[in-house]
């Protein structure tokens, strides 16, 4: 039995098409919701996901406008910048795109952001709200996460979850929101003990630790749902996660590939958070 391959440009598609449908409803009262992408020096990776955040809100009907600092700016022109948007009504979303120049410090920029316009859900406010169940935005990563696991037909409600990676980024929040879903929650790390045999326990797998070969086949329990958020280069210098793809697909049930998985929907979710700051700021929900 081959598991069940989860398209991520598959359903990233289909959460776009419905924002392309909320955006043109908040545009027919009256408000163009707009994003705001800053991207500091010349880091490759960076400006492809700048270029590709750029498309995405092309295609979906969100005004798109960025602003390109030099590897050399300093942290006071980077926090004038976040001013600058913060005080434009146009604009509904602030993204400075990470990482940072070592000039500066990225915990001060992420603070300047308005928690009204942080799409990236990076605040203290925004993180705040995620753990006491407030409204607000939902982090990308993990979000896409969760849209992955229910759009291809699984349940995460009583299922036995394990998150493997503890970052801010994703192994924390994707942990409040496997929860919000009624789902029992594991989080390991680098100090965890017994890996391997809370592996072989989960129903849902989650790893977020940017190591090769962090799940393997051994870990994973027939059946299980596997979703791999690492983007790593393996000793040949291709593409791959955190998963032993090629063993783990014969004894999970679903699993995501890398690329084309987890990585598309952090975008589309982007999307959507941008349409939420619009309808918050104009009084639409």
């Amino acid at each position: 039995m081959t598991a069940q391959l989860i398209d991520g440009k598959l359903i990233s598609g289909q959460i776009k098409q419905e924002a392309a449908v909320e955006a043109a409803e908040i545009k027919a009262q009256g408000v163009t919701p707009c994003l705001a992408v800053v991207l500091v020096g010349n880091d490759s990776a960076s400006q492809v996901y700048v270029n590709n955040k750029k498309k995405a809100c092309e295609a979906v009907g969100i005004r798109s406008v960025s602003y390109e600092l030099a590897e050399e700016a300093t942290e006071e022109e980077l926090l004038q910048l976040v001013a600058k948007l913060n005080a434009d009504e146009t604009v509904n979303g602030i993204l400075v795109q990470m990482p940072l120049p070592k000039q500066i410090d990225e915990d001060k920029v992420i603070l300047a952001i308005d928690a009204k316009k942080d799409v990236d859900c990076f605040h203290p406010i925004n993180v705040g709200l995620l753990h006491t169940g407030g409204k607000g935005f939902l982090p990308c990563t993990p979000a896409g996460i969760i849209e992955l696991i229910k759009r291809s037909g699984h349940t995460i409600q009583g299922q036995n979850c394990v998150i493997i990676g503890r970052s801010n980024i994703v192994g924390k929040p994707v942990a409040m929101l496997l929860m919000k879903e009624n789902g029992t929650v594991t989080i390991c790390h680098s100090k965890t003990r017994n890996l391997v045999e809370i592996c072989r326990g989960a129903d849902i797998i989650v790893s977020a630790t940017g190591k090769v070969n962090t799940v393997t086949a051994d870990m994973v329990k027939a059946g299980a749902v596997i979703i791999d958020v690492g983007m790593n280069r393996n000793e040949a210098g291709k593409l791959c996660g955190d998963v032993d793809f090629e063993n783990v697909k014969d004894v999970a049930g679903a699993i995501t590939p890398v690329p084309g998985g987890v990585g598309p929907m952090t975008i589309a979710m982007l999307m959507k958070n941008c349409l939420v700051a619009a309808k918050m700021q104009n009084n639409l929900i």
